[in-house]
């Protein structure tokens, strides 16, 4: 029967009763088979004890000896010892066997130490104590537990040695069952009256996580101590507690408890993982008013803490001033310059580090993950290989992360096959690991068969992102919705993290698939998410490419705080809309607050000059010649291209030929587009087929670069050059990319390709867009079939001309929707001349407002006029 000792008034009142303890003697255990000694067939070759002078010993004289051994670490002297103490019969001295165990216990010879205890005739709790206490910290649970229930057998009562050494066991096998177990024999035999078994207990309920009962312990707990409070505090932050593990430390402190290192480094990790800034900074000065700053463990938490809430200066200001470095310190300095961008100052710590062991490798591979540095991140697992250092289950992920940003096809091969031979496969996480990088480099098809035989739950989450990642990388975004819609039909429905969030919502806003988006946008703010700035930039990013222009721009004022992507992705969504006044408006707000643009945001203002009400060629070069002077960001052939596309549009075709010509590298393929592209928009058939004749040479396999040229010359009227330049994209077997325009409506896509009939409404459809096409020809519209790219009779090219798939999807979008109703369709290219001058006299026909996003940005038809004043 167990005994109940009446609790002392608790501080914790709300707690649950403790768990239920089951009684020690149902503890399944091997049966026990006493052991003869036999000392004749011990290995040990003991040397003449003549040498060390041990004729006569008296029997303390061993034990001032043993004491010398342990002291010199002399293995020799002590079995000498030990073999003058079975010549004076001095084995059956239990005082002298425990001194023997204990020596050799030091000596880290736990065989030798089991040998002595089984020669003992009457061992001792101390004897048993000992013992059990060795197994446990070397990790052999079976062989604790096995001396603590012989100890019972043969009537040695436990003391509070006894209970800590098999409750350690306990804690390291993380084995809550014996832990209960041994627990209710402690209060059956008053032993949690002592602090340190009752904290011992507290240890295993933590680390077994079920800090409610160890929290319901500590307070009932007659005595306490600083131990006491940090293992009941390290419980609330393994739960994710930070702000009540923080509470707990203030009435500690009322309790007249001061903390220690353990209690402050502690506290840090709550505040890195929790209650943020102050409170960290808070727990640092305590530490500087208590003396423990330079403290290592709470050296070590610092580093951690300024990592993610200071700057790099505050985590080298602590690191430098530590007097004693472990490797956790090493390895701290060395993340936080990762954290900082800082790679070259992380690797030149690495060089210095007197000892590194498996965490530090592993932390220089995942900053250079974390830094864009994948493949350097390659180089350093081929060095581990070469020299067989330690491989865990992170450093594969990191390396199939770094083979992931490279991708390179064969070496991912090369790694996938080295995890399948290694038989690290089996993890979850590495699998998950290993689908998302085939998604990355291009093996989409071995991606897709590894999630059809997917049988990890807890890591399915990570897996269905990762896939739909890839399809949306390889421009399948359709079947990364159906991927997306799957896994929300699933019985038990996929949560959504803060990455899957942003990529699902940019996913939403490429489609056009505004009512998911909405939906979406009710998950984040009934979550608590908003605040996540990811989750925000991909959220406003969104209803932007919705054309929700308004929304977006409110979502930004209401979000608590913006980064560099925040501000780049409000000049997109002006951008995109056409309105490049408004998007350098921003980019002078920017500048006021001081937020530093990257090389995005200088490509996406000076591309904003194309679209300004005025000529902003001066504004754009000044754009243009502070990046390096001013910002230290060197111009890429993509800045080269924005700045091409501008002086083209405004018609400053010297300047444009000029900059190329002074271009520091072999100007690229989208140079050349983006000349070809004005070229043709202002008619500069000179400068044009030298854009094409330097195009062709880099892509003459592209098709869309033919579709430019034939453009270029149907745009100055010269159609037989048009038409010789399909005739040889033709010949040369090249097709267009497939053209596809789609309508979402009730959550429900609607897709058209050209003359498609596949749709179960298309009788309606064609019979209303017939009718249309004639109301439109009486107010003036003239189909233009040079837009026609097929070598067909005149009325056979208006009839492909008429079922476009743009048109189809206007029409079908017609039909469907209210009158008030904007009508709202996306196109996965160009909309074609022919098309956008249709939509303007349907407009005008129809009193409807017609909005098509294409890859260009937004046309916004009202009243028979487009939003992009038909230059596109």
């Amino acid at each position: 029967m167990v005994t109940t000792i009446p609790p002392p008034s608790s501080p914790f009142p709300h707690m649950k009763p403790l768990l239920s303890l089951s009684p020690i003697s149902s503890l399944s255990l091997p049966p026990f088979k006493p052991q003869t000694p036999n000392l004749s067939s011990s290995p040990l070759t003991l040397p003449n004890p003549t040498h060390h002078h041990l004729h006569s010993p008296s029997p303390f004289a061993p034990r001032s000896l043993l004491r010398l051994v342990v002291d010199r670490r002399d293995l020799d002297l002590g079995r000498a010892a030990h073999a003058a103490a079975v010549k004076a019969q001095d084995n059956e001295d239990t005082r002298l066997g425990n001194a023997l165990i204990s020596m050799y216990l030091k000596l880290g010879r736990l065989s030798d130490a089991r040998k002595v205890f089984d020669a003992l005739p009457s061992p001792d709790v101390a004897s048993f104590s000992s013992l059990i206490s060795a197994y446990a910290k070397c990790g052999r649970p079976v062989e604790a537990a096995g001396l603590f229930c012989r100890m019972r057998f043969l009537g040695v009562e436990p003391n509070e040695f006894s209970f800590v050494a098999i409750l350690t066991s306990c804690i390291r096998q993380l084995d809550s069952r014996l832990g209960s177990q041994v627990h209710a024999f402690a209060v059956k035999t008053d032993h949690c009256s002592c602090v340190h078994v009752s904290n011992a207990l507290l240890g295993v309920y933590v680390k077994c996580g079920c800090a409610s009962a160890a929290e319901q312990l500590f307070g009932e707990m007659v005595e306490r101590d600083v131990s006491s409070w940090n293992a009941v505090m390290l419980g609330m932050v393994e739960e994710c507690r930070y702000d009540e593990a923080l509470s707990l430390f203030n009435l500690m402190q009322m309790e007249g408890y001061q903390g220690d290192g353990f209690s402050l480094s502690t506290l840090l990790t709550a505040a890195a993982h929790g209650f943020g800034g102050a409170g960290g900074e808070a727990v640092h000065a305590y530490a500087l008013k208590i003396g423990l700053e330079l403290d290592l463990s709470v050296g070590n938490a610092l580093v951690g803490f300024y990592t993610q809430f200071g700057c790099v200066e505050d985590v080298a200001d602590v690191f430098w001033r530590m007097p004693i470095k472990d490797v956790t310190s090493w390895t701290g300095m060395l993340t936080g310059y990762m954290e900082f961008g800082m790679v070259e100052s992380a690797v030149d710590i690495f060089d210095q580090m007197p000892e590194r062991n498996c965490v530090t490798y592993n932390a220089l591979l995942a900053g250079f993950c974390h830094n864009g540095e994948g493949a350097r991140g390659l180089d350093l697992f081929q060095h581990i290989l070469e020299n067989d250092l330690e491989i865990s289950d992170f450093t594969l992920t990191s390396t199939m992360n770094a083979c992931g940003m490279v991708s390179d096809l064969k070496t991912s091969e090369q790694i996938h096959a080295f995890v399948i031979k290694s038989g690290c496969k089996s993890s979850s996480w590495v699998e998950a690991a290993l689908l998302d990088m085939c998604a990355k480099c291009g093996r989409v098809e071995d991606a897709q068969r590894m999630f059809t035989s997917w049988a990890h739950e807890e890591s399915f989450p990570v897996a269905w992102t990762s896939l739909i990642c890839a399809h949306s990388r390889c421009g399948l975004h359709f079947e990364a919705l159906h991927l997306f819609q799957t896994g929300l039909r699933r019985d038990d429905p996929v949560s959504m993290d803060e990455f899957a969030l942003a990529m699902i919502l940019g996913l939403c806003g490429t489609l056009g698939f505004v009512e998911v988006g909405q939906q979406l946008h009710c998950v984040v703010t009934k979550s608590g998410l908003l605040s996540d700035v990811e989750v925000g930039n991909a959220l406003f990013s969104m209803y932007a490419k919705c054309g929700r222009l308004e929304d977006a721009i409110n979502l930004f004022s209401q979000m608590p705080r913006h980064d560099t992507v925040s501000w780049n992705a409000l000049i997109t969504a002006y951008l995109i809309h056409r309105q490049g006044d408004m998007a350098l408006d921003v980019w002078d707000s920017m500048n006021m607050v001081g937020v530093k643009p990257d090389f995005i945001t200088f490509l996406l203002v000076i591309s904003a000059c194309r679209y300004t009400s005025s000529n902003s060629v001066d504004v754009c070069r000044r754009l243009f010649q502070s990046m390096e002077s001013s910002y230290n960001i060197i111009p890429t052939s993509e800045h080269y291209s924005a700045m091409v596309d501008v002086l083209g549009y405004w018609g400053s075709f010297d300047e444009a030929e000029q900059l190329i010509k002074n271009m520091p590298s072999k100007p690229n393929a989208s140079v050349w587009r983006a000349l070809l592209d004005s070229c043709r928009f202002r008619s500069n058939m000179t400068l044009g087929r030298q854009a094409v004749q330097s195009l062709l040479e880099l892509e003459p396999q592209d098709p869309s670069t033919y579709v430019l040229v034939s453009n270029l010359y149907a745009a100055s009227g010269r159609w037989h050059c048009s038409e010789k330049v399909r005739q040889d994209m033709r010949g040369k077997g090249l097709q267009k990319h497939p053209v596809r325009s789609w309508i979402i409506h009730h959550n429900t896509m609607h897709s058209f390709y050209a003359r498609d009939r596949s749709h179960p409404q298309s009788k309606d459809i064609y019979s209303a867009l017939d009718i249309l096409i004639l109301d439109c020809m009486k107010a003036g519209y003239e189909p233009d079939t040079c837009f026609v790219l097929h070598e067909v009779e005149e009325y056979q090219k208006k009839n492909f001309l008429f079922y476009h798939s743009a048109k189809l999807a206007v029409v079908y979008g017609l039909l469907i929707s209210r009158p008030d109703q904007p009508v709202r369709v996306v196109k996965n290219i160009h909309l074609c001349g022919d098309c956008h001058a249709f939509m303007k006299y349907v407009s005008s026909v129809t009193g409807r407002e017609i909005s098509v996003r294409d890859a260009s940005g937004f046309h916004n038809f009202r009243g028979g006029v487009c939003s992009c004043g038909d230059y596109w």
